[in-house]
């Protein structure tokens, strides 16, 4: 069996890991409640950059914190169609759950069933994300402990989405962002307790690329689009504002 190394690269991987997935989950928390007091594309157009937020998110907290796996006797590479797809199923999945939630009436099933999605959604990007891995041998998982961490990444999404949703102000969006990144992180490094991998020792080469190749610049920039998108909607009016806005242009000129 090879010796798994989870930090090889110290506490900056998991630390900035759980950065990036508190950037996305803002980020997405924030759009699903601007989607709640909007209408029609608007609605929609919010709900979309939630999903695109919270799934691009997880996807680079996942492979920021992979850049600290290494395995003893193996090389590890990364298929790269598979790991896009990764990425691609992460969005849907999760804009799935978000979208549950922005057009469901406000209440418990709703809830329940935007955390449900979220929290697959979240699970789904990082098995998937694990079967894109390439090294000299075989990789499993301990069904107990993949169950645990499909039902961490469920039940913390949904308490964030209800944070979100219900404790109003900048606290709520703090709290329900720093919720969501633990969901996100827990979730992931649960299911890598799972992993145990038999070697097969090999010199051929392996297929695909390595993390720094490809995945380390992916993530790099999927991490500017997060904060330059956050940047825009903190900027951007909330309806609230521009309902304010609207009454005071309507107001008659003396």
């Amino acid at each position: 069996m090879g010796h798994l190394h989870h930090f090889s690269a110290g506490w900056i991987s998991p630390v900035l890991a759980y950065a990036m997935a508190c950037v996305g989950s803002a980020l997405g928390l924030r759009c699903t409640v601007r989607a709640r007091a909007a209408d029609g594309r608007s609605r929609r157009n919010w709900l979309l950059t939630a999903s695109i937020a919270i799934g691009s998110g997880i996807w680079t907290m996942h492979f920021i914190a992979m850049l600290g796996f290494g395995v003893t006797g193996s090389p590890v590479h990364y298929d790269v169609p598979l790991t896009v797809l990764s990425l691609l199923i992460a969005m849907v999945v999760v804009g799935a759950g978000v979208f549950s939630v922005g057009y469901g009436a406000p209440g418990l099933r709703s809830l329940l069933l935007g955390g449900l999605g979220t929290g697959v959604g979240v699970a789904a990007m990082h098995y998937l994300g694990m079967a894109a891995m390439r090294l000299h041998g075989h990789v499993g998982f301990d069904p107990g402990l993949v169950a645990l961490s499909v039902v961490i990444a469920a039940g913390a999404a949904t308490a964030a989405l209800w944070a979100a949703l219900t404790v109003r102000g900048t606290m709520g969006a703090v709290l329900a962002s720093l919720v969501m990144g633990l969901a996100v992180s827990s979730m992931h490094y649960t299911g890598m307790a799972a992993v145990h991998i038999e070697l097969t020792p090999s010199r051929a080469p392996l297929t695909g690329v390595t993390a720094m190749e490809f995945v380390f610049p992916l993530a790099v920039a999927l991490g500017s689009f997060l904060f330059l998108t956050a940047a825009f909607v903190a900027l951007s009016p909330t309806a609230r504002e521009r309902a304010a806005a609207a009454s005071v242009d309507s107001l008659p000129e003396h």
